[in-house]
């Protein structure tokens, strides 16, 4: 027995020596090659486990491999800030208690800075806060490109410029993807309207996919190297986005050579052949109302799941598309799940309050300012009424997945007190009545805005104090209730709602020192224009935003945001509602065709490459504020734009110098823009189009240099012909100035 006991115990010695010997898989070992590790990982994995990494598990995660330990993936929404815990089959909130977050101005709002190194401190603060919460993947940023002001879903992307968009994007991913988070830029493309969104076949010509609705994705995945992409609802070329034969196998990974993961958006997967071979990597959110097909595990029946399996087991498909779709999960999962390396993160500390506070006042664009109303002169105020519901109204919650539970959100009047209120008195008037809810996205503000007087009674009030003030503060604009600005449904108008228009031009006549703070996604018809001395355009600034308003009403902040996006008169002046067909062939839309996802309806974009400031500028239409617009409560002077060189060669590049000197007695920031003219082209071509910015800082009196590069590609057209960018010979023009519509100076060079 003894005999025994000792044979046993060397035996168990010699086992515990044999497993100490033991080396590290290689899928395990960070010392090997990534591109070896996931080979590895994939020859010991099982089909059924193969199929179960490739499609979701709950509502935002994917499965991982239990048996080898590579673990799940977590992903959340949004671009703004992250999600609030929801139920694992359902859409209702967890209650937790710990994922109050900080809200960051919408990305309308972060474009408009028109600077690089904001994008990158938005991208690091949000990346901190995903990592701090342990997601894998955050649902952003959105860059599809405004072509209607009535897209309820425009606050969340980047305007309609793709070449600002294209430089926003960049440093945005940069930053979020430092912190070992994924980021999913979406929506992988023409996605650019939500009426009819599931059941939109886009029309367009190739020139205007590549000029206009491309470049901002192609700058994610060469530039940034957004480790995943989010394929779109609407259909294009008769296959719906996120399994699309020629956005997803022959542009992204042939053409732009993408290795990353293509994510379904929630909803968007309709075929299971399609999605096995045309691009779609990981299948997330059908049937996005938690459990159903009968059965009790609906996730096991998606498409890329049990469907895909039995195709493989049947003979009928092989694994090739299989292997590579794991492939690309698997790099994912060593970005992200398994990288040792990931910082731990932090939520809600001072630096990202701070960050919020610098991105909204940046970002907020003084569109009028006659007789220098503001900033607020305090010596000669001591009264200032603040009307209008947004004013009290929060605004991070609500406009569909972005909805965020905040740690706070200081609302504009809050704001506006806590900076004017120990130097001046400050009263309230509601004004008018827009949406009185508090429940949006099961994310509740615990805010009750329910009110029993009449319109009257509340205009009749407004005036009044706006006669018995100094000053009046108007804070207004849309929401982000259903058909305002918000995911699933567009705008019904381009009026302000609510009968804000009446009210405003009342406010006008009881008091002329009046600014108007329009908060928004998107344009907004303003007839009232030439009554109201100032207008701010303030977005959505998430939980900073009335520290950031009010710091700009009191000049603590000097505006130096420039519009995005161009605001047209009217709609007409549009050309996407001039030309293009929206939000559907009238035939088709008379017919009722679009209701159905069997029966989509056709949206074509006669409008082609002229969207925004390229239409206005070639027809000379005068826009109501220019693409690029944005005062100063300073000025600045131009110099005599210089060029390194005449001519330029196909392999060189070109340097344009400008001197700008701020000539007023505030410290301010200027963005100088590049534009680019075409003299004489082959094709059709905008009268100008953006192709280099900078924004400089100086103290009064101050005068800098401002250099601007390009290359050829800044003057290259897309020629539809030879499916190829063309730059063709001959004589330029570089056009800067302070918009689109204000040039102060420019010079000719020659393409040789």
């Amino acid at each position: 027995m003894i005999k025994k006991l000792i044979l046993l115990s060397v035996l168990g010695c010699m086992t515990q020596f044999s497993f100490a010997q033991k080396k590290t898989p290689v899928y395990l070992d960070d010392s090997k090659p990534v591109e070896q590790r996931i080979e590895d990982a994939l020859s010991r994995m099982t089909l059924e486990e193969k199929i179960n990494i490739i499609h979701a598990q709950s509502k935002f995660s994917s499965h991982g491999v239990p048996r080898l330990g590579i673990p799940e993936l977590w992903t959340a929404d949004g671009p703004h800030g992250v999600r609030s815990e929801v139920l694992w089959d359902e859409w209702d909130q967890a209650g937790w208690t710990n994922d109050s977050i900080i809200a960051y101005p919408a990305l309308t709002a972060l474009s408009a800075t028109w600077n690089r190194n904001m994008s990158s401190i938005y991208g690091k603060s949000l990346g901190e806060e995903a990592r701090y919460r342990g997601k894998d993947v955050i649902l952003g940023p959105g860059v599809n490109i405004y072509r209607t002001p009535l897209n309820g879903r425009n606050f969340e992307y980047m305007g309609e410029d793709p070449f600002l968009t294209s430089q926003m994007v960049v440093p945005y991913i940069k930053g979020v993807q430092a912190n070992g988070v994924a980021t999913s830029v979406k929506h992988f493309a023409l996605n650019n309207q939500e009426t009819f969104r599931h059941s939109s076949n886009v029309i367009l010509d190739d020139r205007a996919l590549y000029e206009i609705y491309l470049p901002p994705f192609k700058a994610a995945v060469q530039e940034g190297d957004s480790w995943t992409i989010m394929g779109a609802y609407d259909l294009y070329k008769g296959q719906h986005a996120s399994h699309n034969q020629y956005l997803l196998n022959d542009i992204l990974k042939g053409e732009w050579g993408y290795k990353g993961v293509v994510v379904s958006d929630w909803g968007a997967v309709l075929d299971t052949d399609q999605a096995i071979h045309n691009g779609l990597d990981l299948e997330f959110g059908t049937w996005t109302n938690g459990l159903s097909k009968g059965t009790s595990n609906a996730y096991e029946n998606y498409y890329l799941a049990k469907p895909y399996l039995d195709l493989i087991k049947s003979g009928k498909v092989g694994t090739k598309e299989l292997d590579d779709k794991v492939r690309r999960v698997l790099g994912l999962a060593y970005k992200t799940s398994m990288n040792k390396n990931k910082p731990f993160g932090s939520i809600a500390s001072e630096e990202h309050i701070a960050a919020a506070k610098q991105i909204a006042s940046e970002g907020i664009v003084l569109l009028q300012n006659q007789k220098a109303t503001l900033p607020i002169n305090l010596s000669k105020t001591k009264k200032i009424a603040v009307i209008g519901e947004n004013a009290i109204k929060m605004m991070t919650v609500g406009g569909g997945s972005s909805s965020l539970k905040v740690k706070y959100e200081t609302l504009p009047l809050d704001g506006i007190k806590e900076r004017f209120g120990k130097q001046t008195e400050v009263v309230y008037a509601r004004g008018y009545v827009g949406d009185v809810g508090g429940d949006y996205n099961g994310v509740k503000s615990g805010q009750n805005l329910k009110e029993t007087r009449s319109s009257a009674e509340l205009i009749a009030e407004a005036v009044k104090l706006a006669k018995e003030s100094d000053f009046v503060v108007f804070v207004g604009g849309l929401n982000k209730s259903d058909h305002q600005d918000a995911e699933g449904m567009d705008r019904e108008s381009y009026g302000l709602p609510y009968d804000q228009d009446k009210l405003i031009s009342e406010l006008s006549k009881a008091n002329k020192n009046l600014a108007v703070v329009l908060v928004s996604g998107n344009a907004v018809a303003m007839p009232w224009i030439k009554e109201v001395p100032s207008v701010l355009q303030s977005w959505y600034l998430g939980s900073e935003s009335g520290h950031a308003i009010a710091a700009v009403l009191a000049g603590d902040a000097n505006p130096s945001g420039k519009l995005p996006f161009s605001f047209p008169v009217k709609l007409e002046d549009n050309s996407a509602h001039a030309l293009g067909e929206y939000p559907g062939n009238k035939a088709e839309l008379a017919a009722g065709k679009g209701k159905d996802l069997k029966d989509p309806i056709n949206i074509t974009y006669n409008e082609g490459i002229f969207v925004g400031y390229r239409w206005h500028d070639t027809k000379n239409i005068k826009p109501l504020f220019s693409f690029g617009h944005g005062l100063s409560y300073t000025t600045f002077e131009y110099g005599k734009v210089k060029a390194d060189k005449s001519e330029l060669t196909a392999n060189d590049k070109i340097t344009f110098t400008v001197n700008v000197k701020n000539t007023g007695k505030m410290n301010g920031a200027e963005v100088v823009q590049l534009y680019i003219s075409d003299l004489k082209s082959s094709l059709p071509r905008p009268l100008k189009e953006l192709k280099g910015f900078d924004k400089v800082y100086l103290k009064a009196g101050e005068s800098k240099d401002v250099s601007i590069t390009i290359d050829k590609s800044a003057l290259s057209f897309f020629d539809p012909a030879k499916h190829d960018w063309v730059a063709e010979p001959g004589d330029f023009e570089a056009l800067i100035g302070s918009s689109s519509s204000d040039i102060r100076t420019k010079i000719k060079f020659t393409l040789k």
